[in-house]
């Protein structure tokens, strides 16, 4: 094949042979024309179809036909795949599965780009865009969040100062809303209802193992609880800039971060006093943040992108943390668990978090390693299954919100 690119008008001229392989005529009479259709590469969606071109004579098996065909791009920036194929009054050849001609072509600043030609079928299509899209998406949700990383940060800055702006105790509420919280579950557990735990059954050592488990709750919580409403919050992101919407969630995660971190000052200073300084096993402490990042992304997209077509999930959101919360073991130890319920709560990704905190800033010992490599894996699957999911539903976003 060759082709001639306008990239002013956005045209595309392709001239190539085409061959007649089956056993009977094509016949004009029967419809048979040269025709082409556009469509978005990343998600298959048909977009445009151009005028059909009929043959300039009926081809009998094994004849061949010179075609000259022109093509426009839509408008709008973006990669655009074209299909150009031969059809009759029955339909599309290549959606037989017959051999087509494949152009991969963009527009950018109004201006049209070329990109690889080939002949394939949609079988090849499919198979080869399924292995593109499994690399891509262990690559696609790092890429974004590294290439946004300024933006990310400026947001996150801006969102917690935001917060309390304009209050009496303005971004000093980061402290206070954590250590609020956790006075408010240390009375009723720990003063009122005299919950202990074994390992440590005085009031201070509660105050420790409640305080370590409430550490991974409050971020993952924080940024869980507000997912859902996130698209709707910045609706003209949505609907109006060329925005990179998938880091809105990124930001929610490290603003629960940034909250985890006052609460982690709060909790060390508290273990300064009661047992004289900090084990050294603490430095374990990444390796529990590294899987606690990527399940709170993960869930975060996969909220998010649902908060958009379930607009009560923000409500139902409220029940299931106060739920997942009190049936993880927090404000009271593992051995309150009903036997017969220990080993399925167990799997629960905070019950293995809250676990490896207690281990290593209370126990002196690191994570226990088959949990934490359950929790390692874990994580990732739901942050990349998380990311795919929002990234396959956010081009309909704009359309519902």
């Amino acid at each position: 094949p060759r082709f001639e690119l306008d990239p002013a008008a956005r045209t595309v001229i392709a001239e190539f042979r085409i061959a007649n392989q089956s056993e009977t005529v094509w016949r004009r009479e029967d419809g048979f024309a040269i025709g082409w259709q556009v469509y978005d590469p990343e998600t298959g969606t048909f977009i445009a179809e151009g005028e059909w071109q009929a043959l300039a004579h009926d081809l009998a098996p094994a004849e061949t036909e010179q075609v000259r065909v022109e093509l426009r791009l839509p408008p709008e920036r973006g990669r655009y795949h074209v299909y150009i194929s031969p059809l009759n009054r029955a339909g599309w050849f290549f959606a037989r599965g017959d051999r087509f001609l494949l152009v991969d072509a963009g527009v950018e600043g109004g201006r049209a780009t070329l990109g690889a030609t080939l002949i394939t079928t949609l079988r090849s299509l499919q198979r080869r865009n399924l292995r593109r899209a499994a690399g891509r998406a262990f690559t696609r949700p790092v890429l974004s969040v590294w290439r946004n990383r300024a933006l990310i940060r400026s947001m996150v800055l801006r969102d917690i100062l935001a917060r309390y702006r304009g209050s009496f105790a303005d971004a000093f509420w980061t402290v206070l809303n954590p250590l609020l919280l956790m006075v408010t579950y240390f009375f009723v557990f720990g003063i009122v209802l005299e919950a202990r735990f074994a390992a440590d059954p005085s009031r201070s050592g509660f105050v420790l193992y409640f305080l370590a488990g409430m550490l991974p709750w409050l971020a993952f919580s924080e940024a869980a609880g507000r997912a859902p409403h996130v698209m709707l919050e910045h609706r003209n992101f949505v609907k109006k800039l060329v925005f990179p919407l998938e880091i809105l969630p990124v930001n929610q995660a490290l603003a629960g971060l940034v909250t985890e971190a006052f609460a982690l000052v709060i909790f060390m200073a508290f273990l300064v006093i009661a047992r004289g300084g900090v084990p050294v096993t603490a430095a374990w402490l990444p390796v529990l943040l590294i899987p606690q990042l990527l399940f709170t992304l993960g869930m975060g997209w996969f909220l998010a992108a649902l908060g958009v077509y379930v607009r009560d999930l923000g409500h139902l959101m409220g029940f299931l943390l106060t739920l997942w919360f009190f049936l993880t073991p927090i404000c009271y130890p593992e051995s309150a668990l009903p036997a017969s319920a220990a080993a399925i709560l167990a799997k629960n990704p905070l019950y293995v978090m809250v676990r490896g905190y207690r281990a290593i800033f209370l126990e002196g010992a690191a994570p226990a390693f088959p949990p934490l490599a359950k929790l390692w894996l874990l994580s990732a699957a739901v942050f990349l299954l998380g990311h795919a999911w929002f990234h396959k539903l956010r081009r309909s976003f704009a359309d519902v919100i």
